[in-house]
């Protein structure tokens, strides 16, 4: 049975389901910062998906980056696999504009997380509600 890590629960705001990946919002209004995780028990490494998983995530990823480029105008996704802190396989896809609070330096620490605020959070949910494909299942706020 699928568990989201503690650490990504605490940080996050659940959005919805692709077809592999539970989509989370980093509860940080300082970027829009969107994390893909797998519903899979026990992997921390691409390499422990299935082939057909290994597709799916970077599928999913890769449809993610690109509707969130052109729906939020981004200047530069940034995409990457860490899990330094938290071990559960999780894909950071990261607006980044010239006039971020970090740009150009990553996001990691750079500045303390900003909450979203209700109207900012309701906000981002209607863009998304816009752009996501049909697939994509949204889970009630």
């Amino acid at each position: 049975m699928f568990a989201l890590d503690p650490r990504l629960q605490q940080d996050t705001l659940p959005i919805g389901d692709f077809p592999l990946c539970r989509l989370l919002l980093s509860n940080d209004s300082n970027y829009p910062w969107f994390i893909l995780v797998p519903r899979i028990d026990g992997i921390s490494e691409v390499f422990q998906l299935d082939v057909a998983d290994q597709q799916r995530v970077w599928q999913e990823s890769t449809v993610l980056a690109q509707l969130l480029n052109e729906g939020f105008g981004a200047d530069k996704m940034n995409i990457g696999a860490l899990g330094n802190v938290v071990s559960q396989l999780h894909v950071h896809v990261i607006v980044r504009k010239r006039d971020d609070a970090a740009w150009p330096a990553p996001v990691w620490g750079k500045h303390p997380a900003k909450p979203y605020s209700d109207e900012q959070l309701a906000a981002i949910r209607a863009r998304l509600r816009e752009i996501l494909p049909a697939d994509f299942m949204f889970l009630e706020a």
